[in-house]
């Protein structure tokens, strides 16, 4: 096992059934905004680009998440399988959410995905991009 975190089926190598499966368990998770039941998903020395902050490890992944939701705001989020091969996957997302000023986003972008033998993601590559929208425009409420 990784660490003291029990393992996260489904596991590597993934199927196209298990990768959806995996996908679609990290969409739950994060639309939760619980920082505590998404960083379990994580190794405990887990690595990640998000953006332009790099973050070693689930406590700092856990802080980044739980100052996320306090600054993004009703925050809803959808992510898509792209591609899947051995202990790897790839995702497309889109999430939505306001600041506190009231102003709507929309936030586009990529990650790459890779797992240990457990299911815990050990490395998460994200590139993201916003665009302002109104309330009008939003597509995942």
């Amino acid at each position: 096992m990784s660490g003291t975190t029990a393992a996260r089926p489904p596991v590597p190598p993934f199927t196209e059934e298990t990768a959806h499966a995996k996908v679609q368990a990290a969409e739950d998770a994060w639309n939760s905004r619980d920082p505590e039941r998404v960083a379990l998903a994580y190794t405990e020395d887990s690595v990640w680009r998000n953006r332009d902050r790099f973050l070693t490890g689930r406590a700092e992944i856990r802080a980044f998440l739980a100052d996320k939701w306090q600054r993004e705001l009703d925050y809803r989020l959808r992510k898509e399988l792209w591609a899947y091969t051995g202990n790897r996957i790839s995702v497309r997302f889109e999430y939505e959410w306001h600041d506190t000023a009231g102003q709507w986003w929309r936030s586009h972008g990529n990650e790459q995905w890779e797992f240990d033998p457990d299911g815990l993601m050990r490395r998460r590559e994200a590139s993201i991009n916003d665009v302002p929208i109104t309330a009008a425009e939003r597509r995942l409420a």
